[in-house]
């Protein structure tokens, strides 16, 4: 006989799923803030620091905070193999991705490479529905469809900038970029069952702080006397807020809702970056921009939700058969 569920636990279950629906969303909201404002921070450490020098000083700034808090996050379920799909998560993100887009942005224009970073969401979401059987709604695929347009043109109608030396070849390495990103946040959604996302984060960043420590070595030893302060303040918030923060609120969200979901998120980096760029930067912004900022606020809000305006984080078939 079928155990039925009292008025407590009724109440107790609502709670939760709402509670946990909404942890979820705003860890990825606090995400895409940070990412897009991190578009200013990279600015200021690129005065004094090359690219992977400044990965570098994020990722070991980063490292260092992960070590500290390492003693609090839950213990895996650790598997005979699992440490070939953690080598991979690391290796594509962020270590093969930053050396991608690194190199892409001196190739081509940010608005190029802007508008080619709106493949994640669709290669994530594809690659979701391919390889882990998740559920993609019509009203999803909608607003994911509207956010990009949205990206494309908020890309395409930035002000005029000076000719990018190989734009072809910089799109590109921005396109391989997205699929590294794309794999690495497949394989991670694998891991999420047995591993907490913090975890998952830290050995992101700790194989990058390794691999990227030698940037550093080898940057000549009187060019550290001549770093401005507005460097080392970018390399900080970068290192502190910027490359950990947002990676495991972004890892959180995507434990408890659909990669595709999640992914559509990201969408929202560029409208963060142009507003920041405005307020910070005195950056103009042109009316068709303004435009794009609010189709894609919009087309990620309703993708965000589903038909009924409950169940938002609604499981994929094999989380159900999990549970």
């Amino acid at each position: 006989m079928r155990r039925r569920s009292g008025p407590a636990k009724r109440v107790s279950a609502a709670w939760s799923a709402s509670h946990g629906g909404g942890l979820p969303l705003a860890g990825l909201a606090l995400a895409v803030v940070l990412w897009g404002t991190s578009f200013v921070a990279i600015k200021a450490a690129l005065v004094g620091f090359g690219p992977l020098a400044v990965g570098a000083g994020r990722m070991l700034l980063s490292s260092t905070l992960m070590l500290a808090l390492w003693p609090r996050i839950d213990t895996p379920d650790r598997r005979a193999g699992d440490w070939r799909w953690l080598a991979l998560i690391a290796l594509l993100y962020p270590c093969l991705y930053y050396v991608l887009e690194g190199n892409a942005l001196k190739l081509t224009t940010a608005s190029q490479a802007g508008t080619v970073s709106a493949l994640v969401p669709l290669l994530a979401a594809v690659g979701a529905r391919v390889f882990l059987s998740e559920h993609l709604s019509g009203r999803a695929v909608a607003g994911l469809a509207a956010s990009l347009v949205g990206v494309v043109v908020l890309s395409l109608g930035a002000p005029a900038q000076a000719a990018a030396p190989a734009p072809a070849l910089g799109n590109a390495l921005e396109v391989v970029a997205m699929v590294s990103y794309a794999i690495s946040m497949l394989a991670l959604k694998r891991m999420t069952s047995r591993y907490s996302p913090w975890f998952l984060t830290g050995v992101q960043f700790l194989v990058g702080a390794v691999l990227f420590f030698p940037a550093l070595v080898l940057m000549p030893i009187d060019a550290w006397g001549h770093v401005p302060l507005e460097a080392w303040l970018g390399v900080l918030y970068l290192g502190l807020f910027v490359t950990l923060l947002p990676a495991g609120l972004y890892n959180f969200a995507m434990s408890r809702m659909p990669t595709g979901r999640a992914a559509m998120a990201i969408n929202l980096v560029p409208v963060v970056a142009l507003v920041t760029g405005f307020l910070l930067l005195g950056e103009s912004l042109a009316p068709i921009q303004v435009a794009a900022c609010v189709v894609i606020f919009g087309g990620v809000v309703f993708g965000q939700m589903t038909a009924s305006g409950a169940g938002l984080l609604r499981p994929t078939d094999a989380e159900s058969a999990e549970s």
